[in-house]
């Protein structure tokens, strides 16, 4: 196992598998930018299936124990249950969890589930239609995104959770009819506070709906209870109903971070290591891969990473506005 220089493990590794979405979300991917001739990575940069694997399996055995798939919309990357069956079969492995904005989980859901993926995180930021067209920047409606989760519920890739990015004045009037429309179903609604993530979103404070604001306003129809957490660097803080009929999270980013339990490490869709979210580069692992380097070879580059690893940027953020930089784009690297 490989720590960081402030004793942080490597627990959880996230995959981008394509860099492809088919939604525009404008903290994203704004349409404005990434219109219908923007060119994605060639497939040549892309690591195949057999690379991911093999670095996975490295991963493992640096510690990692979770894998999440992700993207841009990791559904558009071809024959995507044959992956997950492949990094099921990895030893040390314990979960394997998929984000997504379920618009293709309806034809996907079982093979997933036979494949060996255990739980689906769905993207839907508002339930009204009208804002939700608005906020992914297609013009997209929601039912068929409730009918991805429904076939999600189905195959029973549970527990599903909900991530709704807040955006004060887009959609932060529409979350109440969100978690009632969720309460006792067993879907959690997770509830995001909108971050300085890439460098197109043009990103303010005044943007921010602060998670306490949202806890509050929903204790006030419905009543929760804080529920303690379930492991080291659980990213939601997490709430329950007083009458038993569920939960809720909040990802507080950028009024309290949570940066001191960080155990994420990503891989992105052309071979780095990231280790933050708000990274401006990676250590790239692709070139040795294919240049022949043993899997000692590749540890040692992934543990010399880790172990320099240093980010705290959501904490340096709350003490003080960072400098400018440019950061890695989310959908290069997953949420």
């Amino acid at each position: 196992m490989i720590q960081d220089r402030f004793s942080r493990p490597i627990r959880d590794l996230r995959i981008s598998v394509t860099d492809k979405c088919n939604f525009r979300c404008p903290y994203c991917m704004p349409i404005e930018i990434f219109g219908e001739d923007y060119q994605y990575s060639p497939k040549s940069d892309v690591l195949t299936f057999e690379e991911i694997e093999r670095l996975a399996g490295l991963f493992a055995r640096c510690g990692a124990e979770k894998i999440r798939l992700t993207g841009g919309e990791p559904l558009l990357r071809r024959d995507l249950p044959i992956l997950v069956k492949m990094l099921a079969a990895i030893p040390g492995i314990k979960d394997i969890a998929l984000t997504t904005n379920a618009w293709f989980l309806p034809q996907h859901a079982v093979k997933l589930k036979a494949a060996g993926l255990c739980r689906v995180t769905v993207s839907l930021d508002s339930l009204d239609d009208q804002v939700f067209q608005k906020m992914n920047g297609r013009g997209y409606g929601v039912a068929r995104v409730l009918e991805g989760i429904d076939a999600a519920i189905a195959a029973g890739l549970m527990p599903i959770k909900v991530n709704v990015v807040v955006k004060r004045g887009d959609n932060d009037h529409t979350l109440l009819d969100l978690v009632r429309r969720f309460k006792g179903s067993g879907v959690i609604p997770r509830f995001i506070e909108y971050m300085d993530v890439g460098n197109r979103n043009q990103w303010r404070l005044d943007h921010v709906v602060p998670s306490r604001e949202i806890v509050a306003a929903i204790d006030a129809e419905m009543p929760l209870e804080p529920v303690d957490p379930a492991y080291r660097g659980e990213v939601a803080a997490r709430y329950r109903f007083r009458d038993g009929s569920g939960e809720i999270g909040v990802i507080s980013s950028i009024t309290q971070p949570f940066c001191g339990d960080c155990t994420r490490g990503r891989l992105s869709t052309d071979g780095k290591l990231v280790t933050c979210l708000f990274a401006t580069g990676g250590t790239d692992l692709r070139t040795p891969l294919r240049d022949g380097a043993t899997d000692d070879a590749l540890i040692e580059i992934i543990a010399s990473a880790w172990s320099a690893r240093t980010d705290r940027y959501s904490e340096e953020r709350a003490a003080r506005p960072p400098e400018a930089s440019r950061k890695i784009e989310m959908y290069q690297i997953g949420g």
